[in-house]
């Protein structure tokens, strides 16, 4: 098939409107949130499962690669094209199919390509249940299929990665077929018309809908963490026991559902604000409350002082608008953003970065969004967590915490609920001020360097030491996670005129030396290369590297050829 077919063909599918060409009007799809940007002959936007299906038969007639997208938050260029491909790339932009079903009696939803986190916890509401995950712990906007795929985390201590042994996806076979997989335990029908119309459209009853025994949330996890003398982490991508189909695809296959577990909404939660310069003292609180709690708290996010600072001064216009509006229009905003930064990259006479540097110094008209109770720990305390515990953890936890206080420097309040609000979202826009201060002051940063790491439960010294060698070329590093997890995220604003690349390298040899694993949940992308595991998990998924060719350095051309 010509591209001109293909493009016509893909038309006469979803209509001329959604179907993008050129290099302005795809340049938003193309380029990551953080990482990646890469060329593409078309941006396709399907309205429902079936136009999705159409367009992927299309795509595999045509021999292109495709990439599956959804929001587009992706923190390592995995859903977007690279360069250096034998072959042309289409991007399948899932934006406008975002429908959600709550199976109340197997308490459990399905969760179509473009559905969020924000959707999902509205739509739970009337049944006391809640999701996975909340906001998205570094990627504000994005798909509960996109955390399927990606093996994400969160910061939910007792869920462990988003997972599912309960999907309905496309794959390519060995011989360039492509087949549709029903393993939603649903029945809905033979050919795949009438599987994906029946769905869409909530064609189905209660008989059809199997009670199924198969895994649709990681339900060991909660047991796994608290093995804190094994000397592995709790949890990263390459982990081969929680790769299956689906979860932890990377975009190898082409999902259009996932059935997954909700969960009770806790009645009340009370949430402590822990301020210490000892990194001994906190991991003291962590290896206490993994050994003795009897039940594990809700999230126990770490905080350095400098990202507080950073998030503060760089991601204060995301706070603002999380407050505002929502998280819900949030992708709508950032994709506006990539929109208009596209346009004044070609307007010469403004300068670099203008989109965001008016953003910055409009936010900064506004006054700081630290809670005053707490702008003050920032200048005594290096190390910070927000720890939440069930109402009923919260005696416990006081009395733990007031034994650590009187034997170390650790202080603690308890956070108002408008003081957890604030402070939690100030985490949850940590990456985006990251990417923020790097455009708003390009003159002294080349690049971002941003980890997401995983050490092994066991690791006392979990405060990195960096050598001076690597540390010299940095301008700023920061650091955040989920602290009883052991999962960091590391981002490092690398100096102008230093070799990011060669400083990525360093970093990560010292991470490899320490027995960490990369990634914990942000998944390979263009960013990191794939292990071994990882690896022949994505050719058994696509075994002609037609879906998202070359994420984790592997080959980009057809059947994996070198």
């Amino acid at each position: 098939m010509s591209r001109s077919s293909l493009i016509s063909q893909c038309r006469a599918i979803v209509g001329a409107r959604y179907v993008l060409t050129g290099e302005r009007a795809t340049a938003p799809y193309r380029k990551g949130f953080r990482e990646g940007n890469g060329p593409a002959l078309a941006v396709i936007k399907p309205k429902d499962l079936w136009q999705q299906w159409q367009i992927l038969e299309a795509c595999i007639k045509a021999k292109v690669i495709i990439i599956m997208q959804a929001a587009n938050t992706g923190l390592t260029g995995g859903s977007t094209p690279t360069e250096g491909c034998d072959r042309e790339a289409i991007i399948i932009n899932t934006a406008r199919i975002t429908d959600i079903h709550v199976l109340e009696e197997q308490e459990q939803i399905l969760a179509f390509p473009s559905s969020s986190l924000y959707s999902l916890e509205q739509k739970l509401k009337p049944y006391g249940r809640v999701p996975h995950s909340v906001i998205g712990s570094s990627c504000i906007g994005a798909s509960i299929v996109g955390g399927v795929c990606n093996n994400s985390g969160g910061a939910l201590v007792e869920r462990g990665p988003a997972y599912t042994e309960l999907a309905l996806y496309a794959q390519v076979n060995n011989k360039g077929d492509l087949v549709l997989v029903n393993h939603l335990d649903i029945a809905l029908g033979i050919t795949p018309k009438e599987i994906l119309t029946r769905l869409q459209s909530r064609d189905y009853q209660k008989k059809d809908i199997q009670t199924s025994k198969k895994l649709a949330s990681d339900k060991e996890y909660a047991k796994w963490v608290r093995e804190t003398s094994n000397d592995t982490p709790a949890r990263f991508n390459a982990d081969p026991r929680r790769l299956f189909q689906v979860s932890g695809c990377a975009g190898k296959l082409a999902v259009f559902a996932v059935r997954i577990d909700t969960f009770i909404k806790n009645e009340e939660e009370m949430t402590f604000y822990l301020g210490t310069n000892s990194a001994e003292t906190l991991q003291q609180i962590r290896m206490t409350i993994l050994a003795q709690y009897s039940s594990l708290p809700v999230s126990a996010e770490y905080l350095h002082r400098d990202i507080i600072s950073l998030t503060d001064n760089y991601g204060r216009d995301t706070v603002l608008l999380i407050k505002s509006i929502g998280t819900h229009w949030l992708p709508n905003f950032f994709s506006l953003k990539q929109k208009l930064d596209a346009v004044c990259q070609r307007l010469r006479f403004l300068p670099f970065s203008f989109v965001d540097k008016c953003i910055h110094y409009i936010a900064r008209l506004f006054p700081s969004q630290i809670p005053k109770r707490l702008s003050e720990w920032n200048k005594a305390f290096e190390h910070q967590l927000i720890l939440t515990v069930k109402q009923s953890q919260s005696k416990e936890t006081n009395k733990l915490l007031s034994t650590m206080q009187k034997k170390s420097d650790l202080r603690f309040l308890k956070c108002t609920k408008s003081e957890a609000k604030s402070i939690y979202l100030l985490r949850f826009s940590a990456a985006g001020a990251a990417i923020q201060y790097a455009a708003v002051n390009h003159k002294e940063v080349e690049s971002i360097v941003a980890l997401d790491i995983a050490l092994k439960r066991n690791e006392k010294n979990w405060v990195e030491d960096i050598p001076e060698e690597i540390s010299s070329k940095l301008v700023h590093k920061f650091y955040y996670g989920h602290f009883l997890c052991h999962v960091f995220h590391q981002d490092y604003l690398v100096r102008k005129g230093e070799d990011a690349q060669a400083v990525k390298k360093a970093l990560l040899a010292l991470l490899k030396a320490r027995g960490a694993e990369y990634p914990a949940e942000h998944n390979v992308g263009h960013h990191y290369d794939a292990n071994v595991t990882l690896s022949s998990h994505y050719r058994q998924l696509d075994p002609t590297n037609t879906l998202n060719a070359g994420i984790g350095g592997m080959s980009k051309k057809h059947h994996y050829q070198k």
